[in-house]
């Protein structure tokens, strides 16, 4: 077992005492003395001590910004995990201690949050919700030998960064790209331009679609990636119509309304073409937006979306918990990320951001399931290996530390409705053997011709994963749904 904080500190205050000594006169003095035996028990007492100190874990959520309407759920999930492991005697005979600090969306917020996690001794950290955010802190969060998990970022950057101390119990986009790539070639459409914003979810989503569309016979005529921030979005479109596109595939987020706007002018609108969106477009109030007065404007618009369910139990232990939490999108993610760090602590017998890693994957993959924090750490603490089976659903992690697997709706629009077709699973075959490559197959479709569920509130009765589009009307907040972002979609944590 690596030394704890507190026995890292013992060491340096015993390199302070010697230097002192060595810069005396070299006669005895009474701090040179031997210990009485009653001083060497109680050293030794508090080495002990030190040795079993518990796990700090770090929540690095957003308090404020644009995300702030989806922090209060995740820390709140953060909080409960936080709890439930202390109700069930802590982490390594101490109770796990939990500080909070603010994500924002600005990188100077993110940066200064991580660095105050870090500087108060954090273990673990939950968090960031954002792909970009946690990009712009991965290196110092690990480089400081601190173990990190996220529950909402499905960039596929994380993928590749090489990172042994970061993982996720979101899924990655690229395993939206080939359900998305599907959908489009189920439609009959050979001839396809990707428009999609210029950052990290726009960019690997982008291309995670492509290389499934090439995949599956079709042929990406042209790829576009825009400044969100351009005034108008006329040079892409006439992009798309130059190209030939018989189908356009928009990876954005609240631009994407000036973008649906100038297609349908151009003559390219879901009347006329195929129109697949993402998430980030998945919202109620979007067809008005694009042409107020007519929710028929984008009838015929299909799109994907991950589908962050939980289960029944879990939300309403967490309304409990926590009361009046208007969004719980990705809260049984950040739950998931806070009790697996506390069971590889456990598991490792250690503390060390590192040794806590190497155990992470394997408490999915054990012999004796379970489905609590209490339940797992019983058989950890008696020599069994475990199968973690938490409120997320996550099943495995692949060799990156990336779900392998995840469940993805498939919506329209119709009669001036949105509503959810079917969902689908996508998995990386042969996950954990084949390392951080994989070959991602879409399962069959499940649940077909439902209206959407509420966004984190499955239904009764209705097993996973169809469980996650049961009947009822996605709800939304401010015109947006629940975890998007934007004035029409959500200031997605990708």
């Amino acid at each position: 077992m690596t030394q704890s904080r507190s026995v890292r500190s013992l060491a340096g205050l015993a390199a302070m005492v010697l230097l002192m000594s060595a810069c005396g006169n070299g006669e005895p003095t009474e701090t040179e003395a031997s210990p009485t035996p009653t001083q060497q028990a109680e050293t030794e007492g508090n080495q002990q001590e030190a040795e079993t100190e518990g796990l700090v874990l770090g929540s690095l959520l957003p308090e404020t910004g644009d995300l702030a309407f989806l922090g209060e759920g995740m820390i709140a999930a953060t909080e409960m995990a936080v709890a439930d492991m202390n109700e069930a005697g802590g982490v390594l005979g101490q109770d796990v201690e939990l500080i909070n600090a603010d994500e924002g969306d600005q990188a100077g917020t993110v940066r200064e949050g991580a660095d105050r996690l870090i500087g108060s001794g954090v273990d673990g950290i939950v968090g960031a919700a954002s792909s970009g955010q946690s990009l712009e802190v991965l290196d110092t969060i690990t480089g400081a030998g601190v173990l990190q998990c996220s529950g909402s970022n499905t960039s596929p950057t994380f993928t590749e960064e090489d990172e042994d101390l970061y993982f996720r119990t979101a899924p990655s986009d690229a395993l939206q790209g080939p359900v998305l790539a599907d959908l489009v070639a189920a439609q009959g459409h050979s001839e396809v331009g990707i428009l999609a914003r210029a950052d990290d979810y726009g960019q690997g989503l982008a291309d995670a679609t492509a290389t499934a569309l090439e995949e599956v016979g079709a042929t990406v005529v042209a790829q576009e990636i825009y400044d969100p921030d351009t005034a108008t979005f006329d040079a892409e479109v006439s992009q798309m119509q130059d190209a030939g596109a018989g189908a356009v595939v928009l990876i954005s987020f609240e631009e994407g309304v000036s973008i649906l706007q100038s297609l349908i002018e151009s003559g390219m609108g879901p009347q006329d073409i195929g129109i697949f969106g993402a998430d980030g477009l998945r919202s109620e109030g979007l067809p008005t937006e694009v042409e107020p007065g007519n929710p028929n404007a984008l009838d015929g618009m299909r799109g994907t979306a991950p589908d962050p369910g939980a289960d029944e139990d879990f939300l309403q232990r967490l309304d409990e918990s926590a009361g009046g939490l208007e969004e719980t999108v990705f809260a049984a993610q950040k739950y998931d990320c806070a009790v697996l760090t506390g069971l590889a602590a456990i598991a490792a017998d250690s503390t060390d951001g590192a040794e806590m890693a190497d155990n992470v994957i394997g408490l999915l993959q054990g012999d004796n399931e379970c489905t609590s924090f209490e339940e797992c750490a019983e058989l950890l603490r008696n020599g069994e290996s475990i199968a973690y089976r938490g409120p997320s659903g996550v099943t495995e992690l692949t060799e990156a530390g990336d779900p392998a697997s995840g469940t993805y709706e498939i919506w329209r629009y119709q009669d001036g409705e949105l509503s959810t077709v079917e969902t689908r699973e996508a998995t990386v075959s042969g996950a954990h053997s084949a390392g951080r490559a994989g070959r991602v197959s879409v399962v069959a479709s499940t649940c077909p011709g439902r209206a959407p569920a509420p966004w984190g509130r499955p239904t009764v009765g209705c097993p996973f994963p169809c469980r996650r589009c049961g009947p009822g009307r996605a709800r939304t907040r401010g015109g947006r749904s629940p975890g998007t972002g934007g004035r029409s979609a959500r200031p997605s944590p990708r």
